[in-house]
This record gives C-alpha cells, sequence and structure tokens, in this order.
C-alpha cells in the first residue's frame, strides 16, 4: 500500500458559549481547523485534524499547519501508511520540528491502518480498558460567579472534573477558586489552570491562599523552572502541560518530582504514535495524564477518545470532548459525550466519516 495523495480542508468552529478566554488576555471566538486527509492506491483513506489555541498559545498556528502539509506532503507519496514508525521518521527527516504539522498526518495513517486490520484505533494503541472514560470540563475565564454558574451548569450535566482558566490577579483568582470549591462534591475533581499566566510571586500567593482546598494546580508560570520552583512550595497536587513536549520532558520531569499528572496533547507530541510513546512511559513512571489536544472538533475528538479509551483507567486523570465546545460537526461516527463520559468507537480505524458538504474543498493538494 502506497500514498498517493495528501491533502488539506480550512474548517472554522464557532463555539457555543461565543468565545474561549484563558490567561494574559487570550481569547478565540473561531477556531480554524485543518483536516488532513491521506489516500492510498488500495482506495483506502484516513483522515486527521490539527486546531491550535490561536496562534498565542504554543508555537503553532493554523496557517502554519497547512503551509507545512505543503511542505512536507511531496516527501511522504509513496511510503506505506500503514508502517508508522518509519512514516514518523521520514517526516522528521524531511521537516525539522513542527511537530504540530506532522499530527494530523500521522493520526490519518492509523486511521488508515485501523481499517486495514479491521480494528479501532484504541486497540491498535494497546487494548480497551473499560466501558467509557471520565471527561473534564474547561471553564472560560469570565468573572468568579459567572465561573460558578457554569461549572453548576455542567455538574447537571454530568461533568465532574473541571478546570479552570485562571492565571489572572491573583486576589480574584483566589475568589474563583474558592467559590466554585463551596459548590462541588468531594469526589469532584478541581484543576486551577493558569496556563503559564501568573509569575512566581503570584503563583505564589494564590497556592499558599488556597491551602485548605482540594485543587489540582496547573502550569502556573511560563518556565519549568519557574513551575518547579512553585511545585517546591506547595502540598497541592500538580499538573504540567505547556512545557512538556517530548519524552526528555517527561523524563526530566519525573526525575525532579515536578508533576503528579501531566497533559498529553496529540498535536504538542507530533501525533499518536509519538503520544502513545509519552502515555506509555507515564505508565512506566505511575505519572497520571490527561489525554487531549489544543483543540479540535470531531476528527481530534476521535482520536483523543481512541488515545484515552486505551490508557489503563488508574493513569487516565481525565481526557476531553472538543466537539461538544462547537457548534459544526464535522464527522459521522464521532464519539458523545454521555453525562461527563465518552467511549472510544468499535468501528475500524478512527470510525468517523468527513461530512464533506461542511469541509468543503481542498486547500492544500498533494498527489
Amino acid at each position: 500500500m502506497k500514498i498517493t495523495r495528501v491533502a488539506a480542508y480550512q474548517v472554522d468552529l464557532p463555539l457555543h458559549e461565543g468565545s474561549y478566554k484563558w490567561s494574559g488576555g487570550k481569547s478565540v471566538e473561531v477556531f480554524d481547523s485543518a483536516i488532513i486527509e491521506v489516500e492510498t492506491d488500495s482506495g483506502m483513506v484516513g483522515y486527521g485534524e490539527v486546531c491550535p489555541l490561536g496562534p498565542f498559545y504554543l508555537p503553532a498556528y493554523a496557517d502554519g499547519v497547512r503551509a507545512g502539509i505543503k511542505e512536507l506532503a511531496p516527501h511522504l507519496l509513496g511510503c506505506d501508511p500503514t508502517h508508522l514508525d518509519v512514516l514518523n521518521r521520514r517526516m522528521d527527516a524531511a521537516l525539522k520540528g513542527h511537530p504540530y504539522v506532522k499530527s494530523g498526518i500521522d493520526m490519518a495513517c492509523w486511521d488508515i491502518l485501523g481499517q486495514v486490520t479491521g480494528q479501532p484505533v484504541c486497540h491498535l494503541l494497546g487494548g480497551r480498558y473499560g466501558e467509557d472514560f471520565v471527561l473534564y470540563r474547561a471553564i472560560s475565564q469570565e468573572s468568579p460567579d459567572e465561573m460558578a454558574a457554569k461549572v453548576a451548569g455542567y455538574r447537571d450535566d454530568g461533568y465532574r472534573r473541571f478546570q479552570l482558566k485562571v492565571g489572572a490577579d491573583p486576589q480574584l483568582d483566589i475568589e474563583r477558586i474558592r467559590l466554585i470549591a463551596d459548590l462541588l462534591e468531594p469526589s469532584d475533581k478541581l484543576i486551577a489552570d493558569a496556563n503559564t499566566g501568573w509569575l512566581m510571586h503570584e503563583a505564589a500567593r494564590v497556592v499558599r491562599a488556597v491551602d485548605d482546598i482540594d485543587v489540582y494546580i496547573e502550569q502556573p508560570c511560563l518556565s519549568y523552572d519557574e513551575c518547579l520552583s512553585i511545585r517546591r512550595r506547595t502540598s497541592h497536587p500538580f499538573v504540567l502541560d505547556e512545557v512538556v513536549d517530548g519524552l526528555d520532558m517527561l523524563l526530566r520531569g519525573h526525575a525532579d518530582q515536578a508533576m503528579d499528572v501531566v497533559n498529553i496533547k496529540i498535536s504538542k507530541f507530533g501525533g499518536l504514535t509519538k503520544a502513545r510513546l509519552a502515555r506509555d512511559l507515564c505508565v512506566s513512571m505511575g505519572v497520571a495524564m490527561t489525554i487531549e489536544d489544543s483543540w479540535g472538533g470531531d476528527i481530534t475528538t476521535a482520536a483523543i477518545a481512541h488515545l484515552a479509551h486505551s490508557t489503563p483507567t488508574e493513569f487516565l486523570f481525565t481526557a476531553t470532548d472538543f466537539n461538544s465546545y462547537v457548534t459544526v460537526s464535522t464527522a459521522e461516527g464521532a464519539p458523545q459525550r454521555v453525562y461527563g463520559r465518552m467511549s472510544a468507537s468499535d468501528s475500524p480505524g478512527l470510525g468517523i466519516a468527513p461530512r464533506k458538504e461542511v469541509i468543503g474543498n481542498r486547500v492544500v493538494d498533494a498527489h
């Protein structure tokens, strides 16, 4: 089997809530998603998706995905999409860095491998644990009262894990954490995610002020060393995200005892192949994980579901269902949340079929 075409589509994904806001005044109203299509000489076609959280979150941006695909795709024509390690080495040789560009291609090739073998991707990633898995809900940064109202509403929808977007004025963030903690039951989990937004002295104030609250502290500061400094000042369970972008940082974080939980974003690692390696390393080191991506719609959510469902339950802290945040459905067969939980498809591959009337025409086409 050989790759005969690599193409990309552009889709806008508006939000049900109108906008998504986090630290530093950053916000997005419509996400720009790239859907990747890989065709083969056998007629098998696979799909992936890459949707950066705007150009100001990680070193990734939507037009960069499509420009990178245009640069990378010619090097992949004639490759076997089911030889995923070989394919990833070819991509890394042809384009240094830019893992987010490669993620959608890798995802699409896993989709093809599942179709060829007649198995859902989660089986190929290690097997299916349990009937479903738990989701979290990210709460966009608003006033404390507005955020509390959203938590109450999403709790009624079945969510039991809430990631508060903090990283603003420390006193306001303390109010947010305290107000929302009062709404939750002991079995619920609360994560205060600063998305790198605090300086060290601000983060130190917050963790000291909420010392009596059961809350996880996520990525308080910009750099790894700054986060490690705060980690050493608090007894709160600690989550790292933005600074963990490869196996080297996972190993460093484990050696320094820098985190209890780590966020594995598929596109940040460069696709399911490398995200699976990160997942398996975390399991071997005893580190729990949130399985997710920067953002996305139905196809990204399907990929997250397969990686999450193939993760041992005790190591899966939580996962996310991005397709429930957006107003546009780009694929049939995508997993849907059921009272705060989700399961991966039993169909071969990712189990999705793009809605051609939604994704439109190819904007990049190499064949």
